[in-house]
């Protein structure tokens, strides 16, 4: 049965005028009354009774009325939900991240994202890097934000912020309450903290060069899985380690960031999904945060847990 001859029967019914409903429908009265009698003739029964007074409905019209009321509502809204889903409006949008990505322009972007389209369901997780990447080509996930980028011509990428290394440093630390500025070659004998722990190359080897660039190797190491497992290690005094700023700018009990002079290559972030993957919930993602970049939008806000 055709979704249109229900239509039609429901403006008949609330109308109970044939002429009335035709004008409600912007048709002409003579097919309107032919649908109606095809309806008819299919259900093998009378959904009216007609008169030269009046139109009311038979005990079969009334049921029916209320069946094709909540058949048009349910198709309508299934209709609705596969529009919006098909534009990106609605359905699901799945994020990963590296932990340090929640200090940084991470929430604020993915706030502008919310507030553009507040039907998709996120899905937000934390991984490193190996994990991302392997997750990114099993598409276990639509979205990777990643530091330092991951590697492959298959991808799509956007460079969400570039930003200068510092030094985390146990607040009862010297170095910590020293005034005058730190220089990274002096830290040759201290302990650094490093992460991830595995795989590699990772964050850590990024430290390492740093390191490199100003001259020495730290003689000690120590490796934590993860940013929050080494932050945590800094601040019990465990050692010192080098983080993004962004995550300077959140407090952290027990832990003093500094600046430091020498050489500071500074990490990226970056925002990358498979090319191949044009779900329309992807594609609205990368739009927001072109224009997202475009207008400067970078700033470190309050970390968010997902």
């Amino acid at each position: 049965m055709e979704l249109r001859r229900l239509r039609y029967f429901i403006a008949v019914a609330e109308e109970l005028h044939f002429g009335r409903a035709a004008a409600r429908l912007d048709m002409a009265q003579p097919p309107l009354s032919r649908q109606i009698a095809a309806l008819e003739q299919d259900l093998d029964c009378k959904l009216f009774d007609r008169s030269r007074s009046q139109i009311r409905l038979t005990q079969a019209g009334v049921a029916f009325l209320e069946r094709s009321r909540d058949l048009v509502d349910r198709l309508e809204s299934a209709y609705r939900e596969a529009r919006l889903i098909g534009h990106g409006g609605a359905g699901r949008l799945r994020i990963a991240f590296v932990g340090s990505a929640t200090h940084g322009p991470l929430p604020t972007l993915i706030k502008s994202y919310r507030s553009h389209y507040p039907n998709v369901d996120l899905t937000l997780s934390a991984m490193n890097n190996a994990e991302l990447e392997r997750a990114l080509i099993q598409q276990d996930i639509d979205i990777a934000v990643a530091r330092p980028r991951l590697q492959g011509d298959d991808l799509r990428s956007v460079l969400l912020i570039d930003e200068p290394l510092v030094l985390a440093l146990p607040d009862n630390a010297p170095l910590a309450a020293q005034k005058a500025p730190i220089t990274l070659a002096a830290l040759e004998g201290e302990t650094f903290v490093l992460y991830p722990r595995r795989p590699r190359p990772s964050f850590a080897d990024d430290v390492l060069r740093t390191c490199k660039l100003n001259g020495f190797t730290p003689r000690g190491q120590v490796f934590a899985q993860n940013y929050q497992t080494a932050i945590s290690l800094v601040s019990v005094g465990g050692g010192l380690s080098i983080v993004p700023q962004s995550v300077s700018r959140v407090s952290r009990p027990g832990v003093f960031f500094r600046p430091f002079l020498g050489e500071n290559p500074g990490t990226q972030l970056t925002i990358q999904s498979r090319l191949d993957n044009r779900r329309p919930q992807v594609v609205n993602f990368f739009d927001v945060l072109r224009r997202f970049v475009r207008g400067g939008l970078t700033g470190a806000p309050e970390p968010f847990s997902p």
